[in-house]
């Protein structure tokens, strides 16, 4: 390294806490637990103290942020997501207070060790994937920039669940991870509010005003469970409020009848059962029914409490509209709109122009997908039972819209039909988010141009300016600062420490890309971030990975467009030449999958079977055990994901072109220094741009050419008979793998049965994909310091991929709010 280019900085900020401070602050929490000498107190009792006493600073940087936000008078933005996929907030929270370093010493001197203590927090149970995990990273950027916002959700009691292979089998366990990780959760039952479901609407006129009656409801309590989220070197403190369902009635004491008491508990069930688990199953009406009731239990407790605060602070909901920004991420909460309608006419009077004036300034939409299942629509039937009251405000936003539609294109009944809210007895949740919202957004450039020419196509022609994009971005001081230490320190090294906290300041990296030296400590870093990996798998789940062998990486929702499928066919494709040519020179390859299937994703759960039995047909080959491995982690999580990342050497982003809105993983692996092996797809695209052609692996169809294969006529059965790889893989499964019969795989990529074949043209793909894989394995093993450059072109490249950078668009360009000015 050139002595005439390093830099190095040291901290100038003032650590918050000092080491006495904060000993005696965990000192003072383990003494009002009736323990009064830390060296005898456990693990679990020392976490829960720091967690208290972390908890402490917090409302006190909380309460001075909230009086410069009302000095100020700051609009705030209100974060409205099904999920937040938190992960551990130990480290997260003490390395963003400033007080890590700290910490650690202080634990020290108590006879235990940070990690030792952090071993006792669990990752809670409040997200699934790429959604959550994007909404966590937003909440914390949001702080760290001085916005003023709180997000929004519930606290699922079982979370998603928790995942546990049985002979290659997904089991769905409850995730009970409120005892052991709710400790940062902070109660406020004098917050709760009520929420009401299905009964009657009546409307009665009186003094010439229309009045709503309401009669024969279910009513449920929402009582409210607050998260503080912590900025990096600022008092900004930010709130996610978590809700949790439980009946709205005291049973009598000493009940009447047994008749009585079974019934209290038959409501108090199905009360607590809306907040008991994240994505219940929906093959089913009751499944259905829980979904909708959760969503508006969501949002019809997350707006009263909005709104009964701006009341409280300012006597009344003038400017409500510019002083708040509701944000509705994905079309769970989209239900927003008509409640926040219900709220502001039959509580507040207003009329119906005035409230949509509200909801046309205030409401704005991101949508994550083009995949049917996430537009969401609801059966007229079942939602107008559970929701009568916004059925019909729905019902009334729809007749005004298709008015409005009819004197723009009069006589086009097809495109009124397409654009219409409710529509062949299905209530449309994304037409109802574009047609309320100011402004729309995608999440990548190509899923925002998709969006544009597809599924909202025809509102785009009508109102051009709501359309926009923001790409998504990850929380750098996460996922490469905290969860790789030794390229955080090399970077701080090179360019200095101030990437922290402006991320556009990593491309100064790339200035060492020719220094010998920096490329050598970085293949280094890597080396021992997969040994670390190596050995927590090993604890965790007692596989044996070879820490030299080429770290192939697919960590991923399991859906058959992410084509987790591509992947196992190009394993099984090496498999196969490995036996045809045994002595053949061959680098070691562990092949590494994180996914959940959903519990009713049947094609997906066969994959995760097909995938632990060639694993397993691979581990007993002695043949192919050393050479070829497959790992499945079982419940991949935020933790593991901390872990596995920074050891990646190749990233697997292989969805079919045009299926994928952007992605996130992608990001926090380029970010740690592994190459993208992907399609055009996604925030792939932009990542292909920021590190160029040369420092990625791009193959297979765009998504033009998908759409015009579509039109031709895609036939998967002529891939089969054109290419002998494709062949020999697809007869491969006609007899057993692992002991076990997958020949309904093959039958579905080439025949199709109940559905086209390769609906998501893994065939299609496969040669280009195998064949780009094979040159980055050469690359990886042939010119090591080439590949430790490009993977540092990678690193320099991801500042753009900061969620800081994503959530300063959404400032300036959505939400329209400014940082709340330090103090």
């Amino acid at each position: 390294m050139s002595n005439t280019t390093k830099k190095t900085t040291k901290a100038t900020k003032d650590t918050p806490m000092t080491e006495a401070q904060l000993r005696d602050k965990i000192k003072a929490k383990l003494l009002a637990r009736g323990i009064s000498d830390p060296a005898s107190a456990t693990a679990e009792q020392m976490y829960q103290a720091t967690v208290h006493a972390m908890k402490d600073l917090m409302t006190k940087n909380r309460t001075a942020f909230k009086k410069r936000i009302k000095a100020q008078e700051s609009k705030k933005v209100c974060y409205l997501c099904m999920e937040f996929l938190l992960g551990r907030s130990l480290r997260n929270y003490a390395c963003n207070l400033g007080i890590y370093d700290t910490l650690c010493k202080v634990l020290e001197g108590f006879g235990s060790s940070f990690e030792e203590v952090y071993a006792c927090e669990i990752d809670p149970g409040l997200g699934n994937g790429g959604l959550g995990r994007l909404a966590a990273c937003f909440m914390d950027s949001l702080s760290n920039l001085n916005y003023a916002a709180n997000g929004y959700s519930l606290c699922y009691e079982n979370g998603l669940f928790k995942q546990k292979l049985i002979d290659g089998e997904q089991v769905e366990l409850p995730d009970e991870w409120i005892d052991k990780g709710g400790a940062w959760l902070y109660a406020r039952p004098e917050k709760s509010v009520t929420v009401r479901f299905g009964g009657e609407i009546n409307e009665v006129w009186e003094d010439g005003a229309l009045k709503i009656i309401h009669t024969n409801y279910d009513e449920v309590r929402a009582v409210p469970y607050d998260v503080m989220i912590p900025g990096a070197d600022t008092d900004a403190t930010n709130t996610l409020r978590l809700w949790r369902a439980r009946e709205n009635r005291t049973a009598p004491v000493g009940y009447a009848t047994q008749g009585t008491y079974l019934k209290a508990m038959e409501e108090r069930g199905n009360a607590e059962e809306i907040t008991r688990q994240l994505y219940p199953p929906d093959h089913h009406d009751s499944g259905k029914l829980l979904r909708l009731t959760q969503q508006y239990f969501l949002v019809s407790a997350s707006l009263q409490s909005i709104i009964r605060d701006y009341f409280a602070e300012n006597g009344s909901l003038e400017n409500f509209e510019n002083r708040i920004a509701i944000h509705i991420n994905d079309t769970h909460p989209t239900l927003a709109i008509p409640e926040l309608m219900r709220i502001l006419m039959d509580t507040y009077s207003y009329n119906w122009d005035q409230a949509w004036n509200v909801i046309t300034k205030c409401i704005t939409y991101t949508n994550h997908t083009v995949m049917p299942e996430a537009l969401e629509c609801w059966r007229v039937d079942l939602f107008k039972m559970k929701l009568p009251r916004l059925f019909s405000i729905v019902t009334e936003i729809n007749r005004r819209f298709c008015a409005d539609l009819w004197n723009l294109y009069p006589g086009d009944w097809d495109r009124i039909s397409r654009m219409a809210v409710i529509g062949y007895g299905q209530v449309r949740m994304a037409n109802l988010c574009v047609v309320a919202s100011h402004t729309v957004n995608g999440v990548s450039a190509l899923h925002s141009e998709i969006l544009k020419n597809t599924i909202f196509h025809d509102y785009y022609k009508m109102t051009p300016w709501k359309f926009t994009n923001v790409t998504n971005g990850v929380v750098h001081r996460r996922w490469l600062c905290s969860a790789n230490p030794g390229l955080s320190a090399l970077l701080t090294e090179c360019i200095g420490g101030e990437f922290r906290q402006s991320p556009a300041l990593l491309a100064n990296f790339e200035g060492y890309a020719n220094d010998e030296e920096v490329l050598a400590r970085l293949a280094q870093v890597k080396k021992e971030n997969k040994a670390r990996f190596a050995e927590w798998a090993h604890k965790k789940c007692g596989a044996v990975i070879d820490p030299n062998s080429f770290f192939d990486v697919q960590i991923k929702r399991l859906h058959e467009y992410k084509r987790q499928l591509l992947n196992v066919l190009k394993i099984m494709c090496i498999y196969n030449e490995l036996l045809s040519n045994p002595n053949a020179e061959f680098h070691p390859q562990t092949f590494i999958f994180g996914a959940k299937a959903a519990p009713g994703y049947v094609m997906a759960k066969k994959i995760i079977r097909l995938i632990c039995f060639l694993a397993k047909e691979l581990e007993s080959n002695p043949r192919t055990k050393d050479k070829i491995k497959i790992v499945f982690m079982e419940d991949y999580n935020v933790s593991m994901a901390e872990v596995l990342i920074p050891a990646a050497d190749l990233s697997e982003q292989i969805s079919l072109a045009g299926k994928e809105a952007s992605g996130t993983s992608n990001m926090k692996l380029m970010m740690n220094g592994a190459l993208t092996l992907g399609t055009m797809d996604g925030a792939n695209v932009e990542i292909c741009n920021s590190v160029g052609d040369d420092n990625i692996y791009i193959f297979g169809l765009n998504s033009w050419e998908v759409e015009e294969l579509w039109r031709q006529g895609y036939e998967a059965r002529e891939y089969y008979h054109n290419s002998d790889r494709i062949r020999a893989v697809i007869d491969r499964f006609s007899r057993p793998i692992g002991g076990e019969d997958f020949s309904a795989i093959a039958d579905y990529l080439v025949n199709g049965g109940y559905t086209v074949a390769d609906p998501y043209m893994c065939l299609a793909d496969f040669d280009a994909y195998y064949n780009e894989y094979q040159r980055a394995l050469t690359d990886y093993t042939e010119s090591p310091v080439d590949w430790s450059r490009k993977a540092l072109v990678n690193i320099a490249s991801s500042g753009r991929f900061s969620s800081d950078i994503s959530i300063a668009n959404y400032a300036n360009n959505i939400w329209r709010t400014s940082p709340v000015r330090k103090g």
